[in-house]
């Protein structure tokens, strides 16, 4: 009597691992979208060339350094490469730290390139 043959297909996850923080990242965001970002601290690296269009042979790592909001309300984050400084805006993903993206959103507010006495005298 033989066996019945069975197939053991693997789930693919794709995954990277963060160039700063060091975690294995899975490419898809909780909701199941895309990802190129880590979520824990932001830090991305740079394989695609925005400006020239197609993949980089940069690879440098990029830095998360502000929040940007579109008409629609969908946050980006900026990222700045530490290499080429070349700079992207990518979606914020849904289980992303929001501590840093907080901290990213209100620092114009909190360190503005004014003093804040100014205020007092208007």
């Amino acid at each position: 009597m033989s066996k019945p043959h069975t197939h053991h297909h693997a789930l693919k996850i794709d995954t990277f691992t963060c160039a700063w923080c060091g975690l294995t990242v899975s490419t898809f965001a909780a909701d199941g979208t895309r990802r190129n970002h880590c979520p824990s601290c932001l830090h991305s690296q740079h394989v695609l060339d925005h400006v020239e269009g197609g993949p980089s042979e940069c690879r440098g790592r990029m830095t998360p350094i502000s929040i940007a909001v579109l008409r629609t309300g969908d946050w980006m984050v900026i990222h700045r490469c530490v290499r080429c400084d070349e700079l992207t805006s990518n979606p914020v993903c849904p289980d992303d730290n929001q501590l840093i993206l907080m901290r990213m959103a209100v620092r114009p507010l909190a360190q503005p390139p004014f003093p804040l006495e100014a205020f007092g005298s208007l």
